[in-house]
C-alpha cells in the first residue's frame, strides 16, 4: 500500500509502514504511546519528522504552524488531554493538506470529524468536541513534549497507524 502526496510540496511517495512490523524490527530504538488515540483522518498510515506544539484549549499556534510548509512532517499537539474544546477542525486540517503535512497527532480533541476523514491527511486524536477553542496564541512551539511517559522531540521520527504510535528515541 502506498500513500499519495498531499500536495505539490509533499515529499516523494513512500510505502505505508505497519507499526507492529516496525516494532518487531526496531523495538529497542522506539517508544510506544499506549494512550488509545482514534484514527480520524483520511490516511490511516502516516509518518515523518516531528514538529511540536504545546497548548491548552487554544488552537492559534496549531493554525499558525499548519499554515507553514510541512514538507511531510507530522505535527504533535499536546493539549493536555483536554476534551473540553477542539484544537483542530476541517479548515485547519485542509490548510495542513495544502501545505504538505503528513499528519497531525492531537493529545486532545478535534472537530469536524466527517470532513477531516475525507482529507488526505493522517489524524490521530483522543476524541472530538464541536466547541471552539480560544484563539489567544497561548502555548509553545518546538518544545519537548511528554505524553503518556514518552518524550517527543522536534525532529524525531514518528510512525502512526490504526495499531498505535511509535516515536524514535
Amino acid at each position: 500500500m502506498t500513500a499519495s502526496p498531499a500536495s505539490h510540496s509533499a515529499p516523494a511517495t513512500t510505502a505505508a509502514v505497519n507499526t507492529a512490523d516496525l516494532y518487531d524490527e526496531r523495538g529497542d530504538e522506539l517508544d510506544s504511546i499506549s494512550l488509545q488515540f482514534q484514527s480520524l483522518g483520511g490516511r490511516t498510515h502516516f509518518s515523518g519528522p516531528v514538529r511540536t506544539v504545546r497548548c491548552l484549549e487554544d488552537n492559534a499556534l496549531v493554525k499558525t504552524v499548519l499554515a507553514t510548509p510541512g514538507n511531510g512532517a507530522v505535527l504533535v499537539v499536546d493539549g493536555g488531554g483536554s476534551l473540553r474544546t477542539a484544537l483542530m477542525g476541517d479548515l485547519i486540517a485542509a490548510s495542513a493538506v495544502a501545505n504538505g503535512w503528513a499528519g497531525v497527532v492531537v493529545n486532545g480533541a478535534i472537530r469536524d470529524r466527517e470532513a477531516i476523514a475525507e482529507l488526505p491527511l493522517g489524524v490521530k486524536a483522543l476524541g472530538s468536541n464541536p466547541r471552539k477553542s480560544a484563539k489567544a496564541g497561548a502555548g509553545e512551539t518546538d518544545v519537548d513534549l511528554l505524553i503518556d511517559g514518552v518524550t517527543i522531540r522536534t525532529g524525531a521520527r514518528i510512525w502512526c497507524d490504526p495499531d498505535g504510535i511509535l516515536i524514535e528515541r
